[in-house]
């Protein structure tokens, strides 16, 4: 089974908020995570995605395809 890519963002934390970077996606309602660099974010945002499938599947959720909701083309995150 290949790996699935979502599309993601990925914004700066205030400094108030704790600083570092946030990283969304958008395909996956509610999955976030953050971390100091953007790297740990991109990392922890694996972590996220996979814990965010896992618990649809548990409950019997939809699991949207990677783009589902927003359409970039040539995208390679």
């Amino acid at each position: 089974m290949s790996k699935l890519q979502y599309p993601f963002s990925i914004s700066v934390l205030p400094p108030e908020e704790g600083g570092g970077y946030l990283i969304e996606f958008p395909d996956l309602p509610g999955c976030i995570s953050d971390g100091e660099t953007i790297d740990e974010a991109i990392t922890n945002g694996q972590d996220a995605i996979f814990c965010w499938i896992e618990t649809s599947k548990q409950y019997g959720d939809e699991i949207p395809h990677p783009y589902s909701s927003v359409h970039f083309s040539d995208f390679n995150p």
